[in-house]
């Protein structure tokens, strides 16, 4: 049985083993490799920040992290807060468990939570590979950008909404 719940500081090293789990195996089909050996480094650091603020949550199975995810009031990187408009951040799920529904139970739960909070709209910078999946879920695609990852690091995504 996976309980979902609200992550925690203790989850910050389990966290960052799903991300090194998930995300080499998931993108490899979207992204060349010399991409990803750059980028992966970064991406796959659980954010401190992130976590503290209540609204990133995990599933787990009473061993392993099996999915994480959640939104801000915060863009990425930063950026101002607008009234109304939340951001999905950092979502993962492990790819032994793809496709079995942990993603969606996630994301119903964030959508539900950042609804409840206020939010009439959720924006989210997705890799290509998660497209179809936000599409099944609602958000429509923006256009291409490229986010900056440091050190003169961009890595291409997608910006989707969902109004």
């Amino acid at each position: 049985m996976s309980v979902l719940r609200p992550a925690t500081a203790r989850d910050l090293d389990a966290i960052s083993d799903l991300l090194g789990r998930c995300y080499p195996v998931l993108l490899a089909a979207d992204y060349p490799a010399d991409l990803l050996a750059e980028a992966l480094p970064a991406m796959t650091r659980a954010q401190p920040a992130l976590v503290a603020t209540g609204t990133y949550h995990v599933i787990d199975d009473g061993v392993h992290l099996l999915a994480a995810g959640g939104w801000t009031r915060m863009a990425p990187g930063g950026d101002a807060v607008t009234p109304g408009t939340g951001h999905i951040r950092h979502l993962a799920v492990d790819p032994t468990q793809a496709r079995r529904g942990l993603g969606r139970r996630l994301m119903s739960h964030v959508l539900a939570e950042a609804a409840s909070e206020g939010m009439v709209r959720l924006d989210c910078l997705s890799t290509r590979t998660a497209v179809p999946f936000y599409r099944s879920l609602g958000f429509i695609v923006r256009g291409p950008v490229a986010v900056s990852m440091g050190a003169g690091l961009s890595f291409p995504s997608v910006a989707m909404t969902r109004p």
